[in-house]
C-alpha cells in the first residue's frame, strides 16, 4: 500500500517549548499580514452540490497539473489516508498550525499559543476574521466541535485518533480561544495540530450518523485553506481553485489539477508531451535517469522520507483479539517472518531495481530525518543469509519436500505465500521476480498477484493475504507512523481496518509509544523510538527493503519557484512541502501570458508586492530554522 504519514520535526521545537511560556510564533513567508487586495470569495452552499463533469478541464497558463501520488477514494478528512487524499485534503481543510519550508510549526488558525507550567494545558488564540467557503465565521467552537468527534466517535477517529489519545479535553470558552488539556505532556503537540484537519460543525453535524461512508467528494466543498475542491471525476482527477481570499495570500496560479494516472509509465509520457506540469517524488530511478537532459524539464531528487517494504500478515485480528481472514498461518511464527527477511538481497535490490537510487533498508524510520534514523546492531541486521534463512524455516518444523518446495506440517501442503504488488507501480513490477526466487531458494514457493491501488487496499481490512509490497512515507516527526502498529489502530471489527498497517500489536511498543509523546528531551526521545523500531526490526512484519530516494520533476515552461532551496553537496534539494510548494508555485510568463486575462495579472502582481514585501521575513526563517505530505 502506498500510504502516508504527516510531517513533523521535534529536534527544534522540544527547545522551544521547554521554555514553557508564551509563544507568538511568526507565519509562514506571505503571512505577516491578511491579503486585503484580493476579492471577496464567492460563497458556497453548505449543502453538497452536484458532481463535477468528467470531462477534463482544459489546460490554461494559470492551471497548475500535478501527478496524484495514489488514487482518490474520499476527501473526508476523519478517515483518509491515502496520499492522493491527503494532497488535497491539506490544501482545502485548515489546521492548527502549519509547517513552513523548514519543516517548523508555524500559525495557521491558532496565531499563537502558551503551554502550562506544567505542559498539560494549552490555550491558543484563533486568528479573527477567518471564514469558510460559505461565508460563516471560523471560529474556536469549530475546532473543539472537531476534535471531540475524533476523540470521542469511532468512525471519526478512523484516520486521526491515535493522535489525540493524550488528550484529555478540548474546549472553547470564546470565539478565539480554544483550550486543549492533556493526560500528560505532549512534547509535539505542535505537531500533532499541524496533521489534525478542523472542519465546519454547521456542515459536519449532519454527516455524524453516517461518517464512516461519508466520502465528501460532492463539490464545491465547504472549507478553508488556499485552495477550494470545486471538481472531481472519480479515478481521473480532482479540480482545485485559489481562494483569492487566502491570509496568507492568494496561490498564484487560478487552478491545480491533481490528476491520477494508472500506470507510472503514463504520467511521464504526459510529462514530456506537456500534459502535466509535476511528478513529485513519485518517479523511479529508470524514469529519473531517461528524463535527464529533457528539454524545459527540471529534474529534483531529495533525500527519502520514504520506505518500501514487504509486509508480512501475522495473523488478522480486531482489538478484542477476534482473529479472521485467511492469511497463511506460517507467518504467525516470527522465526518464519524473520527467515524471510534473511532470505532476502536488499543491495541486489538497490542496484538492478532502483539503479541505485536508493539506500538498503533495515530501520523503521527513513534517513531524511537522521536524528531518529536506527541501524540495528549488525548482529541482528537482517543481511543476505539464505543458510541461515533454510536453517530457521526448519527450525520453525517446515521439512523440505519435493521440488525443492517445503511442506507445511499440519496440514501437508506445501508452503505456498502470496505477494500482492501494485500494478500501477513499475518498481513492483521489477521487484517480484527476485523475491520469488530468492524465497524459492529457502523452500517457500510464491505466487506474485498483481493489484490496482484500490484493490490491494481492499484486501488489506479482509486479512485476507499473505505478503504485501508496502510503502509508507513520514516526515520530521514520526509519530503517525508510528501510531499505525499500535494495539489501538487495529480494526473494531473484521470489515474494518482502521488504521492498521499489518495487524500488529505489541503491550510494550504501546507504551513506548505513549511515552515517546512525553519527552521534551530529544536525547531520551531517541533512546525510546530505537526501542520501538527494535521490537519492529524483530518481529519482523513489515521487512524494510529500501528508502527510494524521493525523485521529481518539473516543467520550468511552464512553472517557477515550485521547489526551493539549493541541493547539497550530493545533489539532493531539501525535503518538500506540498502546502509551500503549491502556495508559491508561479506561472512562467512566456507559458502563461496569452492565455491570461489582464485581471488576473493584477491580482499576480498584488500578491507578488505582498510576497515582496515580507521578504525580509523569509530571509530570516530560512537562515535561523534548522513537512506534510
Amino acid at each position: 500500500m502506498k500510504k502516508v504519514a504527516r510531517r513533523s520535526n521535534v529536534r527544534l521545537i522540544a527547545v522551544a517549548l521547554g521554555l514553557a511560556v508564551t509563544v507568538p510564533v511568526l507565519a509562514l513567508a506571505g503571512a505577516a499580514a491578511p491579503a486585503t487586495a484580493a476579492p471577496a470569495a464567492t460563497a458556497a452552499p453548505a449543502t453538497k452540490a452536484a458532481p463535477a463533469t468528467k470531462a477534463t478541464p482544459a489546460s490554461s497558463g494559470t492551471t497548475l497539473r500535478v501527478e496524484s501520488q495514489t488514487s482518490f477514494s474520499t476527501f473526508n478528512p476523519f478517515t483518509a489516508y491515502f496520499d492522493g487524499d491527503l494532497e488535497v485534503i491539506a490544501e482545502i481543510y485548515p489546521t492548527l498550525t502549519v509547517l513552513n519550508s523548514h519543516n517548523l510549526p508555524g500559525p495557521y488558525l491558532a496565531s499563537k499559543w502558551s503551554v502550562s507550567a506544567d505542559k498539560r494545558t494549552w490555550t491558543l488564540t484563533m486568528r479573527p476574521g477567518l471564514k469558510w467557503t460559505d461565508g460563516k465565521p471560523i471560529t474556536a467552537a469549530d475546532a473543539a466541535w472537531t476534535l471531540n468527534l475524533i476523540m470521542h466517535n469511532s468512525a471519526a477517529g478512523t484516520a486521526n485518533g491515535a493522535l489525540v489519545a493524550g488528550f484529555a479535553t478540548v474546549s472553547a470558552p470564546s470565539a478565539t480561544t480554544l483550550v486543549i488539556t492533556t493526560k500528560q505532556p505532549e512534547a509535539n503537540m505542535l505537531y500533532l495540530l499541524y496533521q489534525l484537519p478542523i472542519v465546519p460543525e454547521h456542515v459536519w453535524a449532519s454527516q455524524v450518523s453516517h461518517l464512516a461512508s461519508d466520502k465528501n467528494q460532492t463539490t464545491p466543498v465547504v472549507g478553508y485553506g488556499p485552495w477550494t475542491l470545486t471538481g472531481y471525476a472519480p479515478d481521473q482527477y480532482a479540480t482545485l481553485t485559489a481562494n483569492r481570499n487566502f491570509f496568507m495570500g492568494a496561490p498564484k496560479f487560478h487552478r491545480v489539477i491533481v490528476q491520477y494516472y494508472s500506470n507510472s509509465d503514463a504520467a511521464v509520457a504526459a510529462l514530456r508531451s506537456g500534459q502535466l506540469d509535476v511528478i513529485e517524488y513519485n518517479l523511479d530511478a529508470n524514469q529519473f535517469k531517461a528524463l535527464k537532459g529533457e528539454k524545459n524539464i527540471a529534474l529534483y531528487p531529495q533525500v527519502s522520507g520514504t520506505w518500501v517494504a514487504i509486509e508480512l500478515n501475522p495473523g488478522a485480528q480486531t482489538r478484542s483479539g477476534r482473529h479472521f481472514g485467511n492469511g497463511s498461518p506460517a507467518l504467525a511464527d516470527p522465526r518464519v517472518r524473520q527467515a524471510i527477511a534473511y532470505a532476502l538481497n536488499r543491495p541486489e535490490l538497490v542496484s538492478k531495481v532502483m539503479d541505485g537510487l536508493a539506500v538498503p533498508g533495515q530501520g523503521y524510520l527513513p534517513p531524511a530525518f537522521p536524528q531518529f534514523l536506527w541501524t540495528p546492531p549488525a548482529s541482528q541486521q537482517f543481511t543476505y543469509d539464505p543458510a541461515k534463512a533454510n536453517q530457521m524455516v526448519t527450525a520453525a518444523g517446515y521439512k523440505m519436500g519435493s521440488g525443492g518446495i517445503r511442506v507445511d506440517p499440519k496440514t501437508h501442503k506445501p508452503l505456498t505465500l502470496r505477494l500482492g504488488i501494485h500494478s500501477d507501480e513499475a518498481s513492483d513490477a521489477a521487484m517480484a521476480p527476485y523475491i520469488v526466487e530468492w524465497l524459492k531458494a529457502i523452500g517457500i514457493q510464491v505466487t506474485v498477484q498483481s493489484m490496482s491501488f484500490n484493490q490491494l487496499n481492499t484486501e488489506l481490512p479482509k486479512g485476507d493475504w499473505d505478503m504485501l509490497s508496502d510503502t509508507w512515507s513520514t516526515g520530521p516527526d514520526p509519530t503517525y507512523l508510528l501510531s499505525i502498529q499500535t494495539c489501538g489502530d487495529l480494526p473494531l471489527n473484521s470489515g474494518n481496518a482502521g488504521n492498521t498497517d499489518a495487524f500488529f500489536c505489541n503491550k510494550t511498543f504501546d507504551k513506548l509509544y505513549a511515552q515517546q509523546s512525553t519527552e521534551f528531551s530529544t536525547a531520551l526521545r531517541v533512546q525510546t523510538l530505537d526501542q520501538m523500531q527494535q521490537i519492529l526490526h524483530q518481529n519482523a512484519v513489515d521487512v524494510v527493503l529500501y528508502y527510494p530516494d524521493w525523485l521529481s520533476a518539473v516543467r520550468t515552461n511552464v512553472v517557477k519557484d515550485y521547489f526551493y532551496g539549493q541541493p547539497n553537496a550530493k545533489g539532493f534539494y531539501p525535503t518538500p512541502n506540498r502546502f509551500v510548494n503549491w502556495l508559491d508555485a508561479t506561472p512562467v510568463a512566456t507559458a502563461s501570458a496569452s492565455s491570461s486575462s489582464p485581471a488576473l495579472w493584477i491580482v499576480i502582481a498584488i500578491v507578488a508586492v505582498v510576497v515582496l514585501a515580507g521578504g525580509a521575513l523569509l530571509i530570516r526563517r530560512r537562515s535561523t530554522a534548522g513537512e506534510r505530505e
